[in-house]
């Protein structure tokens, strides 16, 4: 199952239309969207306009394959629950959102190459048409890194952080 999900706070129709377009032209019976507040109704894969976290969450688990818009939620529980994602970025010029944030989300976690980006319609149909077979890819953990842990309390007590010598950054900035 493909699960096409835009996020719960404004509607995505450019990215929910290329998915329903595609599913029309591959004969694909076995997508399934979230597809927020909207008019647009897909002809041919199924739709609800939301979802509840564990209704979205069981979604993720049970997919083969992850489509959303480039919103941190959806990334982070792809991710948490080791399914390949394919992520196309709200656009400020096409007033989707209010600025450009999106892409710069995209652009930065490509360089980690755990997601498969689309910047348009013509590279989101291409990426489903090679995402391939299921797979599980490898999971990050729900849980923060004792190392952040740690750095965020030293920083908290105002205690420097590891590499760093003499007074915190904070204090030093203080002082001046």
């Amino acid at each position: 199952m493909i699960f096409v999900t835009v996020g719960s706070q404004m509607p995505f129709d450019r990215l929910i239309r290329a998915v329903d377009e595609w599913a029309v032209a591959r004969g694909r019976s076995d997508v399934f969207a979230q597809i927020g507040s909207t008019d647009f109704l897909p002809k041919s894969i199924s739709a609800k306009k939301f979802m509840d976290p564990l209704e979205f969450r069981k979604c993720v688990e049970t997919a083969d394959v992850i489509v959303a818009h480039a919103g941190m939620g959806s990334i982070i529980t792809a991710l948490e629950c080791g399914k390949p994602i394919i992520v196309m970025p709200r656009r400020g010029s096409l007033n989707e959102t209010r600025n450009d944030h999106q892409v710069a989300t995209v652009r930065h976690l490509s360089k980690h190459g755990r997601i498969i980006v689309a910047m348009n319609e013509e590279e989101l149909v291409s990426g489903l048409d090679h995402v391939g077979s299921p797979q599980e890819m490898d999971r990050i953990s729900p849980h923060a890194s004792p190392v952040l842990i740690a750095t965020i309390r030293n920083f908290v007590d105002g205690k420097p952080y590891a590499g760093e010598t003499g007074a915190s950054t904070a204090t030093q900035a203080g002082a001046r």
